[in-house]
């Protein structure tokens, strides 16, 4: 029989186009189902193949576990079992019984088994064939619909088109063919199932990586994209050929590169922005046809602000802050929009505060408070710490009167860090009023952040030996003092 084994497993491994090694598996599960039969449930059986001669071997097995893990006593066993001589937990211990001739395996099952894993094993094979032609661009026709879904054909794989990654207002019909790019692979129990998509950016990027050669070759790169699905999208480039226009050679003649895209896309107004290194520039480039009069940047926040023109604020914003939002997701910036009025009233309102604050902290008059202002100061830490070189440069202000400044400015830093360190959050009442508990344990439990009888009932009690050095016997009674609600 074991001639047989090998012919069968020869003949699968090169109709269905799978490893031998997959099909001796699937060989040795079937033996191993069938010789099972003949023995009580829950017994482990194995059957190993030599795969050279097709000779094989059954054993009943047995793992060795921890007493407290076993389950099965049919299949395993502790180290302190007679069997278990001289073996360690996890080892398997195998005892020869006789194996089912392979000629008898006419059992559904067994059948079933080498079915199930050749079926696998060829699907596997099929996407990992797939995955290595490295598609970026997926085309494929719609086999059926389900439930809104489409199921595409590629090739010899089936991918899902979900309802919510098509374009929106879309009507795709089966027999329809389509394009779309892979965004994730799903593990199903039928199998990886290929999710596809047509509204990520990553899929407007394909399309123009298809209808612009220079993209391929090099000379242009796309750097980013955001999309409005079926309404508007935006695409960032760069030329890395000094010599090419990147917006026109992408628009291409009379348009007919980004009206194939358009196309494609069932009309999504496609707006081509040029990619500057300059974050500002970038910003003001994204936000086109919007034109932007000035811009403040904001590095702490990752944020700008705006500004345009009264006439430009609708433009700027775009229908339901469409491109607004679309450049934003462009950039990676927050972008706020502000009028010229609004721009000069936040700007009116920080000239205040900040000048305000260096009066009540540095004790000047409102004279030197807006030169610092004018001079682009806008907070303590500025004043203390900016490179005095830059300070002295100031005309009204002599070297003097700067060394005052940032001596100021640096106690108020100092004093207010001070004051942070040693404010203490007072303890609660319930704490307080804890049986066994006294004032000074209350008060450095709270300057440790255990402010309340719930935050003490949460420590564990090595956790409070180490908070407050005490006993392990008062530390017990204060916990489980402070857990007695949780029991009542």
């Amino acid at each position: 029989m074991s001639r047989e084994i090998l012919l069968l497993v020869d003949a699968l491994a090169h109709e269905k186009n799978v490893a031998r090694d997959v099909i001796f598996t699937a060989v040795e599960l079937a033996l191993a189902s069938a010789t099972k039969k003949k023995h009580d449930v829950g017994v482990d059986i194995r059957v190993e193949i030599d795969k050279e001669t097709g000779e094989y071997n059954a054993f009943r097995c047995w793992t060795i576990l921890p007493e407290e893990e076993i389950v099965n006593p049919e299949a395993e066993l502790t180290v302190h079992d007679e069997r278990s001589k001289g073996k360690v937990n996890n080892d398997l211990i195998k005892e020869p019984i006789p194996a089912e001739e392979f000629g008898r395996i006419g059992a559904q099952a067994a059948k079933q088994v080498i079915l199930q894993k050749v079926r696998e094993a060829e699907r596997d094979q099929i996407l990992k064939d797939f995955l290595a032609q490295d598609e970026k661009l997926i085309s494929g026709q719609i086999r059926r619909m389900e439930r809104g879904n489409g199921v595409i054909e590629i090739g010899r794989l089936d991918a899902i088109l979900p309802r919510d990654q098509m374009i929106p207002k879309e009507n795709l019909r089966i027999s329809d063919r389509v394009r779309a790019i892979l965004i994730k692979i799903d593990e199903t129990v039928r199998g990886p199932q290929l999710i596809l998509s047509r509204t990520a950016p990553e899929f407007l990027i394909r399309l123009f990586e298809l209808e612009v050669p220079e993209i391929e070759e090099g000379l242009l790169e796309i750097m980013a994209a955001s999309r409005d699905p079926g309404l508007r999208s935006k695409i960032a480039v760069k030329a890395n050929d000094q010599r090419l226009d990147p917006v026109g050679t992408c628009v291409g003649m009379r348009g007919s590169r980004v009206q194939a895209v358009t196309s494609e896309l069932a009309g999504e107004r496609v707006d081509i922005v040029l990619w500057s290194i300059e974050p500002a520039q970038f910003v003001i480039n994204a936000m086109a046809p919007a034109e932007v009069s000035s811009i403040v940047v904001d590095e702490d926040k990752h944020s700008m602000d705006l500004v345009v023109a009264e006439d430009q604020l609708a433009q700027a914003i775009g229908r339901n802050g469409q491109n607004i939002r679309l450049a934003s997701e462009l950039t990676g910036w927050e972008l706020n929009i502000l009028t010229e009025e609004q721009s000069d009233q936040k700007t009116k309102e920080e000239y205040t505060s900040s000048s305000q604050l260096f009066i009540e902290k540095l004790d000047v008059d409102e004279d030197v408070a807006d030169i610092l202002v004018k001079e682009g100061f806008s907070s303590l830490e500025e004043i203390a710490y900016v490179p005095i070189e830059e300070m002295v440069q100031i005309e009204a202000f002599d070297e003097e009167t700067v060394n005052e400044l940032r001596s100021r400015a640096s106690a108020v830093i100092l004093t207010a860090a001070i004051a942070k360190e040693e404010e203490v959050s007072e303890p609660a009442a319930d704490l307080l009023g804890m049986d066994g508990m006294d004032t000074d344990t209350a008060k450095l439990l709270a300057s440790k952040e255990i402010i309340t009888m719930e935050n003490l009932a949460e420590l564990a009690v090595d956790e409070l030996i180490e908070l407050v050095k005490m006993d392990e016997e008062r530390a017990k009674a204060l916990i489980m003092t402070a857990r007695a609600p949780w029991f009542v």
